[in-house]
């Protein structure tokens, strides 16, 4: 009986992510129709197969098509990197930017780009070692013979306003650079092209197929360190691994977007809701949930005030922040 019951649950999960990645998928499409000019699924079709003289060409190959592509890869690495952050963490209030990761990816991405111009193309080595960084900073402020949650979060808050005093101070001694890195502070992706996508692809593709292999390692992770130590489980090595895949995913993300925030905290739980706290399903359906949601937003940030645009950052802001009071609240009555 129970063997059945596990048998009917995996396949009610598979069932799921299918569904999420259908709807990866619709969103996709939809975000390449619609902006300053819609264009419906047909004309689509048409302009990418047999009319590649034609605007419409034009408009998806060098501009949605990529900035949706890069949409896609951000919304799967912030999502992933929070995903791993709660597991590895035991805390479902972490997230790159609430921990202050994204924080630490975006100061040595900024330093790159004001100070040395010249090596943009290191800005998504800069961007993996800030996250690094700040996230073995703020694991070390908050270890005290365990990782107490609350510490974490305090921790976390403390250092992403030190990373924060200094990107300020980058931008007081660099005035003339600060109204071309305004998208960059709020999160967005107005300017992408397939430059970015070439710039995130390889980082988010190595953090990925890490990730798909290791799935268990998590969910015995999550069982607390005296349990995972008793199963055989280096609990720092493996803790240290998942810390430096959720650094790159994180790093990658930041180095073409921007300091886009809460995708990380909020697409897992959302995630959750559905798939459960599996990671064998939970990650998949994470890379899923989190593109299709970057997406919608950036479409959302297109059409809403066409033909003006608003980063998409506001948009993700507006979404993630009830929700964080939501959690917040939610574990203090627990």
């Amino acid at each position: 009986m129970n063997s059945s019951n596990t048998k009917q649950e995996g396949i009610k999960k598979k069932l799921i992510l299918l569904i999420f990645m259908i709807i990866a998928v619709l969103s996709f499409f939809i975000s390449i129709g619609n902006g300053a000019v819609k264009i419906s699924f047909k004309e689509i079709l048409n302009a990418v197969l047999f009319e590649e003289a034609t605007v419409n060409y034009q408009i998806i190959w060098n501009v949605r098509l990529p900035r949706t592509i890069v949409a896609a890869l951000v919304g799967t690495c912030l999502a992933l990197s929070g995903a791993i952050l709660q597991g590895v963490m035991r805390n479902p209030l972490a997230g790159p930017n609430i921990i202050g990761v994204s924080a630490g990816a975006g100061l040595l991405t900024l330093i790159v780009l004001i100070i040395f111009p010249s090596y943009y193309f290191l800005a998504p080595a800069g961007a993996f070692v800030g996250a690094l960084l700040a996230t073995l900073l703020i694991y070390f402020l908050a270890w005290k013979e365990g990782v107490v949650p609350m510490r974490l979060i305090l921790a976390g808050v403390a250092v992403s306003s030190l990373l924060g005093a200094g990107t300020n101070a980058i931008m007081t001694f660099y005035p003339d650079k600060v109204s071309g890195i305004i998208g960059f502070m709020v999160g967005g992706l107005s300017a992408t092209n397939w430059r970015h996508v070439s710039t995130i692809f390889p980082y988010a593709t190595i953090g990925i197929i890490l990730l798909l292999f290791i799935p268990n390692k998590l969910n015995i992770l999550m069982l607390g360190d005296e349990v995972a130590t008793g199963l055989g489980i280096n609990v720092e090595k493996t803790r240290f691994l998942f810390i430096i895949i959720s650094s790159l995913l994180a790093g990658a993300a930041v180095s073409v977007a921007g300091l886009l925030g809460f995708v990380g905290l909020i697409v897992p739980h959302i995630t959750r809701l559905f798939i459960g706290s599996d990671y064998r399903y939970l990650l998949p359906a994470t890379i899923f949930t989190g593109s299709s949601i970057v997406v919608i937003c950036d479409t959302i940030s297109r059409v809403i005030f066409a033909p003006m645009e608003i980063p998409v950052g506001i948009i993700m802001s507006a979404l993630g922040a009830p929700f964080f009071l939501y959690l917040l609240r939610r574990r203090e009555k627990n």
